[in-house]
């Protein structure tokens, strides 16, 4: 009574449905990891490049700001000023960088890798 060719044709059907939607799911996996990657690579490649520029705008700024203070108090004082602000700015980054890197950097990559 349970193994009639109408119920075995069914459940061949069933099973070509369900292989074809594991297939469908493993390719819609591997094209969501494929987007992450390149969305973390995009990223990544713009905050490096944006990096990369704002720290030739710092130098040309600090170049430009010795020189303009170079006539009042000397050069090399002007130059040491320079560099005690870049100092002091790497101090700040230093005891607050859970709070302005870590933190953030967390949030972003989670953002990414978590979207449903």
């Amino acid at each position: 009574m349970f193994s009639n060719d109408q119920n075995i044709e069914t459940i061949g059907q069933l099973v070509e449905v369900i292989r074809h939607y594991v297939g469908l799911q493993s390719e819609f996996f591997k094209l969501d990891i494929v987007e992450k990657i390149v969305r973390l690579f995009t990223a990544l490649l713009m905050i490096g490049i944006l990096s990369i520029l704002l720290i030739v705008v710092f130098i040309f700024l600090s170049f430009a700001v010795a020189h303009a203070l170079a006539p009042a108090i000397g050069t090399p004082c002007a130059f040491l000023i320079i560099a005690g602000g870049y100092l002091a700015i790497f101090l700040l980054f230093i005891i607050f960088r859970q709070k302005w890197i870590e933190k953030p950097l967390v949030k972003f990559l989670a953002s990414i890798l978590m979207q449903k």
